[in-house]
């Protein structure tokens, strides 16, 4: 049994009476994640209520979605979040710059990312992508770290480190139009982009197996505050427990789930997806507790080699014990 999890007080003995005849404080767990397929489980969970149902009403659960990693990472310092579905980039990042108080705890999803090319560009290798300009949704996120690997594999270089592939950030609402226009000839997006830019009529150069890995990369992860792992060990494992059943329905009530996902984004957003699109998406994401250390560490390498963390993180203190 991990160190942490050797509980010394009864789940939930957090919020004990204060004194006899007193008030009960109530303890409190807050949770980030994005309103995003490759954060299913937090959508499940706070769709059905299950984790707040799990621990009772002494503990109060709070969810904030976040729009990007490096929002997220702020209220993990900040102490706004305690645990956080995140990228595995920004995890990265995050346990860097805290010095080990921010560290991963759990596996989310795997892979979910395609590699596609402009209607009728003639582009059928990733060598043929030289000259060409290639989105992704962010500088130094996850799929970002992915092309640069890809371009490496086949002796290629962007044009910031001397070579001929223009790489640039682009929104993902915004690659369809930009393709549409000639603006970019090709894109490295997640899902449920992928599945949507597919059925508006862009071309598949590589599927989400032949991008990293053979798709086994981690494209969320879970982290919590050290702090937090340490003082409220019984809140954390709650959570865990959650999180396991929350991955476990996904996988075995695929159908019903997605719909309870998809039901959450249209009140979370406004906007739902498609049966079709969602069902495609979830055939790339492989929904998982595991984690895959080989593949974090790589980004961490690829992170450091391009300058986006200054050194690599400690391994024995990038996840938890």
């Amino acid at each position: 049994m991990k160190a942490w999890k050797k509980w010394i007080l009864p789940l939930f003995m957090l919020s004990a009476l204060t004194g006899c005849g007193k008030e009960k404080q109530t303890a409190q767990m807050h949770i980030g994640y994005f309103n995003n397929v490759t954060h299913p489980q937090a959508l499940l969970m706070k769709s059905e209520g299950s984790l707040q149902e799990q621990i009772g009403d002494d503990i109060s659960v709070t969810w904030t979605a976040f729009n990007a990693g490096p929002a997220e990472v702020e209220a993990l310092f900040a102490g706004d979040i305690d645990i956080g579905y995140i990228g595995p980039v920004p995890a990265i990042s995050a346990n860097v710059k805290s010095q080990g108080d921010v560290v991963i705890l759990s596996g989310a999803t795997k892979g979910g990312a395609v590699l596609v090319t402009r209607e009728d560009s003639n582009i059928s290798s990733v060598e043929a992508l030289s000259q060409k300009t290639i989105a992704i949704p962010q500088i130094g996120n996850t799929q970002h770290l992915c092309l640069l690997e890809l371009l490496k594999e086949n002796d290629l270089k962007p044009v910031t480190a001397g070579g001929d592939v223009t790489v640039s950030a682009v929104t993902n609402a915004d690659v369809a139009n930009m393709m549409e226009r000639g603006d970019i000839d090709a894109a490295l997006v997640p899902e449920p982009w992928g599945a949507t830019l597919l059925e508006q009529g862009a071309e598949l150069l590589l599927d989400y197996d032949e991008i990293y890995m053979q798709g086994t990369y981690d494209v969320a992860v879970v982290v919590v505050r050290k702090e937090f792992l340490e003082t409220s060990p019984e809140l954390v494992e709650a959570f865990l427990k959650e999180h396991e059943t929350a991955t476990r329905k996904i996988n075995e009530e695929r159908e019903a789930t997605l719909q309870t996902i998809n039901t959450e984004l249209q009140s979370a957003t406004g906007k739902s997806l498609s049966e079709a699109i969602i069902t495609q998406a979830f055939e790339r994401i492989q929904v998982s507790t595991e984690l895959n250390k080989d593949s974090i560490m790589g980004f961490a390498s690829i992170s450091q080699e391009e300058g986006f963390i200054k050194e690599a993180p400690d391994e024995e203190k990038l996840f938890a014990q």
